[in-house]
């Protein structure tokens, strides 16, 4: 079975259908992009995976492991195996990293059966992350995202899915606000969690520049609510060089 499986999903804001029948399947430890316009409803896929209040889900059905998770509140969802990596990460003064994960970690751990952490071996856990993913000592006692840069966000973001070791990761325009050495970063940090902790992936972006150094296994091409079409990393590359214009009716 699936990691994550989306069936015939529909979903409206305020009255107006959004999604319009998506459905989708990703295994672990595959990575698959989702790319469209502006307005095209990713945002809205997104939002409703993870729970955002004010979307109301007309059909359909959304399961990561076998578990519904229409029917779970946001934490109950996390809790549960699922990361979102949000595109705009907030800042929160005065709580470093981590305290915050240990927080996390174990809370996740006694809702999923694993065994939580003493400080020694959480501390264990955290070394071995940073050193995977390049990441100074310091940077995880610093408040959370606060005086960040958009590299060292999406970075720390990269840290948490380390150490929450989610089912499935949905990661939102991790590529907004970076630089070209800092996406080249970010994406291999990604792959590198894929391959270590076995987590399906979800990409949502509007460009192809974070697949190049990606190479997600299937795209994804979302438009007007729906998945249009899909393939390897020659559509992205595709969709690079002529736009959206001939998915849209």
């Amino acid at each position: 079975m699936p990691i994550l499986r989306i069936n015939n999903l529909h979903a409206t804001i305020g009255g107006q259908e959004i999604l319009k029948g998506v459905s989708l399947d990703i295994d672990s430890s595959e990575i698959h992009a989702v790319m469209g316009p502006n307005g095209s409803g990713k945002s809205t896929l997104s939002n409703v995976l993870m729970g955002k209040p004010g979307i109301i889900v007309t059909e359909g059905s959304v399961t990561v492991d076998g578990q519904d998770m229409l029917s779970l509140s946001p934490d109950q969802r996390a809790q549960l195996g699922l990361f979102l990596g949000f595109q705009y990460p907030l800042a929160i003064p005065g709580v470093n990293a981590r305290q915050l994960l240990r927080l996390a970690y174990n809370a996740t751990a006694q809702t999923r059966g694993k065994t939580t952490l003493d400080m020694k071996t959480f501390q264990k856990k955290l070394s071995e992350g940073m050193e995977l993913l390049g990441i100074s000592k310091e940077f995880v006692s610093r408040s959370i995202n606060y005086g960040f840069s958009g590299g060292e966000k999406k970075r720390l973001e990269t840290l948490q899915c380390w150490m929450l070791e989610p089912s499935f990761a949905l990661m939102d325009e991790t590529d907004s606000g970076l630089d070209v050495d800092a996406l080249k970063t970010i994406a291999q940090s990604l792959k590198t969690l894929v391959e270590r902790i076995g987590c399906g992936m979800m990409l949502v972006t509007h460009y192809q520049r974070i697949l190049h150094f990606l190479q997600p296994n299937v795209v994804h091409v979302f438009v007007d609510g729906r998945v249009v079409e899909s393939g390897g990393k020659e559509l992205a590359e595709k969709i690079e060089k002529e736009g959206y214009g001939k998915f849209i009716p």
